[in-house]
């Protein structure tokens, strides 16, 4: 306001209404000294009924007297048609109604800051005053306050809080209205589906939610359990296979897979949401089989694993065949076992495999490819020999010669075999070329002559094909020279004459074999004619003879076989094996490995005899000596005899214990026919014998070694035919004193390796234990017999 009261100003009569607190100047003063507020009016019409402020409501708080009017709602209504603003006065503690409030005309405040609170009597309500028309002198106030108006109006509602209260108020009723309709919605959907499967519930796939459990449990029965039957198809890596699942002892544990299902959830928010999806998948519990299921993933496996392919160039005859790379991998076979259990109700399972990364590029196949594999086969590489022969690579060839390895880089290394060049290219000059010939040892006009050696002239292919990369990288001729070199035979003349062999140093005789075992020993023999002995080698003669089938010209004839006579291919090669034992025996030889029958046989010394079979007995010798001993076998239609032709140092002797322990056969009957060859039998019985090796020159004792031997009985072997035969004549009893004994059965003596041979003991090493079950023609011999030198 101006200075001025009741001025009819519009712009100031606006200010007034829009101001909250009147300004101080000049502000009109009724007759008790108190300010009073100048309400603009609109015309001399009686001033209507005050109306209560916007935003009152009933039960508030009573107006403190300075707080500020609320604004008029329209700012551009003119100073005199603003109503006069009459607010009810609200007692606190008062429970009136709103009609039976007061209603109590707002007083001006002062603006002095400083003044005191105001008295009862100065806070007692004062009316406003109408200001005078402008340019008119004030008068005083009215002796009465004008008569009271219409009761107040209700409050006009604003905002969130027109239905009389708070704000808050609404929502918590609208909140707590929403919370009931929610909770008899969760009420009535929990009693309605007690009992039934959850909603959304499904195994493996299959749909069951909100079913009875009865009824759950027959879909799943009905659309699951065929299933098991069914292949699911399986992926390891890029490779695909099939499992029935029942075939790899898979099967629904039914009992398991519906306590999965559980029972309603209480969770409100669970069961809400199980109205619009998200299903819950329980999943399929299985029994299984371990060992079924290990072997179905392990036929997974076997097609699964593979090593990683390098990438790599191969030859088809002469054109380069790329192989492009591929990735190793390996199934996790013990993981992939768990998923199948776990996932074949699904379908289609992925098992876990480990991939082996490879080296090669395609490009680095592609360089190999265009620099290398292709120029090699462009031509034919040739090597010039003497006398105008020449030999030739031909690029059809070069596959077998050239090769590549990863070089690391991405790239391929290539390789050049010179042995697989050579193998190709010297036959085609072994014409020009001189093979290197050993000094031999024969035995003619009744002694050892030496047959001097050949020296050699060879291809040296290494050197001849160092240039073998560049010769297949020409663009033109592809030519280069053969380089030969002397080469020495392995036994040189010189060497050869040093060996010392020049006089027999041990020998035996043995005989009484059948025409097939003949025909055999002297096989075998000549093939062990002539052998050489260096000092400190070991000849074995199954090393040494090799195979010894049909193939190799050997007939059938007896051996021992099960404790009894038999026949095989190759049998009585044990003569020849004996003869050769006691020669080395009596030629001072290292006993190495040897084995006796496992019954005594008449034509052998007792404890100084020996078998062998191909592939499990063998007769081992070792030459102790600084010379060398050359073997003679000679093989007549009655005997045979082995020489060791060297140098003598020593002399043998044996001499042969007696017999005890005598030990009586038993009977064998067996149908008469091919298979059974009879026997009259012989006794069983442990002998040893002592071998006393001594210097030749000083007659000093070198060595004696025992070796003890128990030999089984023959068992009285009886063929019967279909007709009855006459009881079998009782066994011979054991002797109290040992008498010669004799059971001859056919055949030359080989040896079946099968069964418990003789009980062998040696003083003072033990010999070998080889298990035996065979032998030849038993018969007694003298014992207590002394043998010394070359028998």
């Amino acid at each position: 306001m101006s200075g001025k009261s009741g001025t009819n100003d519009p712009e100031d009569g606006q200010d007034e209404v829009r101001s909250a607190v009147p300004e101080p100047e000049a502000t009109p003063q009724d007759a008790a000294g108190n300010r009073t507020e100048a309400v603009p009016v609109a015309s001399a019409e009686p001033t209507p009924p005050p109306q209560p402020v916007a935003g009152d409501v009933a039960g508030a708080p009573e107006q403190v007297p300075d707080a500020e009017p609320e604004p008029p709602a329209d700012a551009d209504v003119p100073p005199w048609e603003a109503p006069t603003a009459v607010l009810p006065v609200v007692a606190p503690a008062s429970g009136r109604t709103d009609a039976e409030v007061e209603t109590e005309v707002i007083p001006t405040l002062s603006d002095d800051a400083s003044r005191e609170p105001a008295t009862e009597q100065e806070a007692a309500p004062r009316p406003a005053t109408v200001p005078p028309e402008s340019g008119t002198p004030a008068g005083p106030p009215p002796a009465e306050p004008p008569p009271p108006g219409p009761p107040p109006a209700e409050p006009a509602q604003a905002g969130p809080g027109r239905d009389g209260g708070p704000p808050w108020r609404r929502i918590a009723l609208v909140v707590g209205g929403v919370a009931a309709v929610l909770a008899a919605l969760y009420v009535g959907d929990l009693a309605v589906s007690s009992g039934n499967v959850p909603r959304g519930v499904t195994v493996a796939g299959i749909e069951i939610g909100g079913r009875s459990v009865a009824e759950a449990e027959q879909i799943l029965r009905t659309e699951l359990g065929p299933r098991v039957d069914e292949p699911v198809t399986v992926t390891a890596g890029d490779v695909t296979a099939q499992i029935v699942p029942a075939q790899a002892g898979l099967d629904v544990d039914w009992e398991h897979t519906l306590d999965r299902i559980g029972s309603q959830p209480l969770d409100p928010i669970t069961r809400v949401t199980s109205f619009f999806g998200g299903g819950n998948e329980i999943g399929v519990v299985s029994t299984r089989d371990d060992a079924a299921l290990s072997a179905a993933i392990g036929g997974v496996r076997a097609v699964a694993d593979r090593p990683p392919r390098e990438g790599n160039l191969v030859f088809d005859g002469a054109t380069p065949v790329p192989v492009p790379p591929l990735p190793g991998q390996t199934l996790d076979a013990e993981a992939s076992a768990d998923l199948f259990a776990e996932r074949w109700a699904f379908g289609d399972v992925a098992f876990p495999v480990e991939t082996v990364e490879v080296t090669v590029t395609p490009e680095g196949l592609e360089r190999a490819l265009r620099d290398v594999a292709d120029p090699a086969v462009a031509a034919d590489v040739t090597v010039r020999g003497r006398d105008g022969a020449v030999a030739t690579l031909p690029s059809d060839r070069v596959g077998a010669v050239l090769t590549f390895v990863p070089d690391g880089n991405g790239g391929l290394t290539p390789q050049y075999g010179i042995e697989a060049a050579t193998e190709i290219l010297r036959p085609q000059l072994a014409a020009t070329e001189v093979e290197p010939k050993d000094a031999r040892i024969v035995l003619e006009g009744g002694g050892p002559t030496v047959i001097p050696s050949v020296d050699g002239e060879l291809v040296d292919w290494a050197v001849s094909l160092e240039s073998l990369p560049q010769l297949l990288a020409a663009p033109g001729e592809r030519v280069t020279d053969a380089v030969y070199k002397p080469v020495a035979p392995k036994l040189t003349t010189e060497a050869a004459e040093k060996l010392g062999i020049r006089e027999v140093i041990g020998e035996f005789t043995t005989g009484g074999f059948e025409y097939a075992s003949g025909v055999n020993i002297r096989l075998a023999a000549s093939e062990i004619n002539g052998a050489l002995v260096k000092p400190g080698e070991t000849f074995s003669l199954n090393g040494y003879t090799g195979p010894r089938g049909a193939a190799q010209g050997y007939v059938e004839s007896g051996i021992i076989n099960n404790g009894r006579p038999s026949k095989a291919v190759g049998g009585g090669i044990s003569q020849l094996a004996t003869t050769l034992y006691n020669a080395t025996y009596f030629a001072g030889m290292e006993d190495v490995e040897h084995t006796e029958h496992s019954y005594y046989i008449s034509r052998y010394p007792a404890a100084r005899e020996a078998t062998v079979f191909e592939g499990a007995i063998d007769l081992k010798f070792r030459n102790p000596f600084d010379t060398g001993v050359l073997i003679q076998a000679i093989g007549t239609s009655s005997d045979i005899t082995v020489r060791i032709w060297g140098t003598k140092t020593v002399d043998v002797e044996s001499v042969t214990g007696s017999r005890t322990n005598f030990t009586a056969p038993n009977t064998i009957t067996l149908p008469a026919g091919p298979g059974c060859i009879p026997s009259s039998g012989a006794q069983g019985f442990t002998v040893s014998d002592t071998r006393i090796i001594t210097d030749a020159a000083t007659g000093r004792q070198i060595s004696s070694t025992t070796r003890t031997v128990r030999y089984d009985p023959v068992p009285v072997v009886r063929c019967v035919s279909a007709e009855p035969e006459p009881a079998p004549e009782a066994a011979p009893a054991a002797p109290s004193q040992p008498t010669p004994g004799e059971a001859e059965t056919p055949g030359g003596g080989a040896e079946a390796p099968a069964g418990a041979r003789p009980a062998v003991t040696t003083t003072p090493q033990p010999a070998p234990s080889t298990p035996d079950e065979s032998g030849d023609a038993p018969a007694a011999a003298p014992a207590g017999t002394s043998q010394t030198g070359t028998p």
